[in-house]
C-alpha cells in the first residue's frame, strides 16, 4: 500500500469513528440505550424482565405480558445528559510545517461541552385475551445522542457534529403454558436516523504534495452525511418461570439485525447490531415490604467487526470504505431493590456494572470504558388503576488513556477521557 493511500484510509478510519458511536459515550457499553421505562432507570434496571410492574416489561421480555390481567398503558419520556472529558491532550501532525499548518506538536485545550441532553420516549400497550393470550405493542428509543465539538476545535477531524437517534416499534405475543410457565414472542421494525460531519484540521493549513503524499487542505469536509436514515426488523423471544407468588424468574433473547441508513445524496452507513439475552430475578420476601431483584444481561458486541460506508461524496477519501473495529461482547450486572412503603408510595434503587465493548481499540472519539450506574426511584399511586413513576440515575465512567497514531506516526494523538451521564425518567401507567 503507497503512503498515499494509506493516508486516505487512517484519516478517514479516525475522522469516522464516531459516527454511530457517539452514544456509547453517554450511556452504556457500545452504543445502546437502557431508557425503556423511568421504573427501568430507578432500578438500574435490575429484574427488569421478569418484573412486570407495568407494561414497559414487554421491551425486555414479551413472555411477561403473561403476568398481567388487565389492559396496561404505560407512556413517558426519558432525558439523558451526557459529560464528556478530553482532557491532556496533545495532538501531532508532523506534516503541519510543511503545509503551512504551525508547530508539529499542539497542546489541545481540555474540554467538557461536547456532550448534550436528548430526549427518548416511550409508550407500552398490553392487551390480555384471555387467561392464556396477550398481545401487546410499544415504541421505545434503542439510542439517541448528539456530540458536537466546537469548530476550532484543534483536532478537528477527531471532532465535528455527531446526531443519532433510533426509535424501535414492536409487536408481541404471549402465551401461560401453565400456572409455572409463559412464552412469548415480538417482531421489532427498527428505525434509525444519522447526521455525521467531520472536516480537515487547521494544522492541514493549505494542504499539498510532498512526494508520494498529498494531503488535502484545512476544512476540507471529508464525510458529510446528512439525516441519513433507514429501517431494519429483527425479533425477540422470551420465557418466565414462577415459583409461586413471591418469587419468579424470566429469560429473553431479542436478536438484532445488520442495519442500512442512507441520505438524499445517495450515501450509505451499514452496521451490525448486537444481539442481547438477559436473565432476571424477582423475589419478594415473605410478610415484610421488601423484595430483591436482579440481571444478567449479553450484549453480543463481538459481531459488531465494521461500519461500511458507500458512496461516500466529494471526499478526498474515495467512496467506499470499511472502518474495522475489534470490540468483546459485554456484560450488564444489576441488582436491585424494592420497598413496598404503602399503598401510595413504592420506593426503590438498584446498582448496575457494565463492561466496555471496547478491547485493545480505543479512540479519543469514542471514551469507552466500564461503567457503573447509581440508580433510585419512586412510584405514586394515584389511585388502584393510576400511577407516576419517576426514575433517576447517575452514570460514572472511568478515566481512560488514549493514544492514537496515524500514518505511521506522523499523525497521532494522546489523550484522557472520561464519560459520565445523568439519566431522569418520567412516566405514567394505568390499567383499564
Amino acid at each position: 500500500m503507497n503512503k498515499t493511500r494509506l493516508f486516505k484510509k487512517t484519516l478517514l478510519a479516525v475522522t469516522v469513528s464516531t459516527v454511530t458511536l457517539a452514544s456509547q459515550q453517554a450511556l452504556a457499553a457500545g452504543f445502546q440505550l437502557n431508557a425503556q421505562s423511568a421504573t427501568g432507570i430507578g432500578r438500574a434496571f435490575a429484574g427488569d424482565a421478569v418484573i412486570a410492574d407495568n407494561a414497559s416489561v414487554m421491551a425486555r421480555n414479551p413472555a411477561a405480558m403473561a403476568l398481567f390481567d388487565k389492559m396496561e398503558l404505560s407512556l413517558g419520556f426519558e432525558s439523558i445528559t451526557s459529560m464528556i472529558e478530553v482532557k491532556d491532550a496533545t495532538y501531532t501532525n508532523a506534516l503541519a510545517p510543511a503545509f503551512g499548518g504551525g508547530t508539529a506538536v499542539k497542546d489541545v485545550p481540555d474540554t467538557d461541552d461536547v456532550g448534550s441532553t436528548s430526549i427518548a420516549p416511550n409508550i407500552h400497550l398490553i392487551v390480555p385475551v384471555n387467561d392464556k393470550f396477550a398481545w401487546g405493542v410499544n415504541a421505545y428509543s434503542n439510542f439517541g445522542t448528539k456530540t458536537e465539538f466546537s469548530d476550532d476545535y484543534i483536532a478537528a477531524e477527531y471532532g465535528g457534529l455527531t446526531d443519532v437517534k433510533s426509535f424501535n416499534f414492536g409487536l408481541a405475543g404471549s402465551y401461560r403454558l401453565n400456572e409455572q410457565w409463559s412464552f412469548g414472542a415480538g417482531l421489532d421494525l427498527i428505525y434509525g436516523q444519522g447526521t455525521m460531519k467531520r472536516v480537515t484540521s487547521s494544522s492541514f493549513g493549505t494542504g499539498g504534495t510532498i512526494g508520494p503524499v498529498t494531503a488535502p487542505p484545512a476544512g476540507t469536509s471529508l464525510v458529510d452525511v446528512d439525516k441519513a436514515d433507514g429501517f431494519a426488523v429483527g425479533f425477540n423471544v422470551g420465557t418466565v418461570f414462577e415459583l409461586d407468588e413471591n418469587n419468579r424468574f424470566g429469560l429473553s433473547y431479542r436478536y438484532s439485525p445488520e442495519f442500512e441508513a442512507e441520505d438524499d445524496k445517495g450515501q450509505k452507513i451499514t452496521l451490525p447490531l448486537p444481539d442481547m439475552a438477559e436473565f432476571s430475578g424477582y423475589h419478594k420476601i415473605e410478610d415484610t415490604k421488601f423484595a430483591v431483584h436482579y440481571s444478567i444481561q449479553y450484549i453480543g458486541w463481538s459481531a459488531f467487526d465494521k461500519i461500511k460506508f458507500e458512496n461516500l461524496q466529494g471526499s478526498p477519501l474515495g467512496s467506499s470504505y470499511d472502518k474495522p473495529y475489534e470490540w468483546q461482547d459485554g456484560w450488564h450486572y444489576a441488582i436491585g431493590g424494592t420497598y413496598y412503603l404503602n399503598n401510595d408510595w413504592t420506593l426503590r434503587a438498584g446498582y448496575m456494572y457494565d463492561t466496555s465493548a471496547q478491547d485493545s481499540l480505543t479512540s479519543i472519539s469514542v471514551p469507552d470504558s466500564d461503567r457503573q450506574w447509581f440508580s433510585t426511584g419512586f412510584t405514586y399511586h394515584i389511585n388502584s388503576a393510576s400511577n407516576i413513576d419517576f426514575g433517576f440515575t447517575y452514570l460514572m465512567g472511568d478515566d481512560v488513556k488514549v493514544d492514537e497514531q496515524l500514518l505511521g506516526g506522523l499523525t497521532s494523538v494522546s489523550a484522557t477521557t472520561k464519560a459520565n451521564a445523568i439519566l431522569v425518567g418520567l412516566q405514567y401507567s394505568r390499567s383499564f
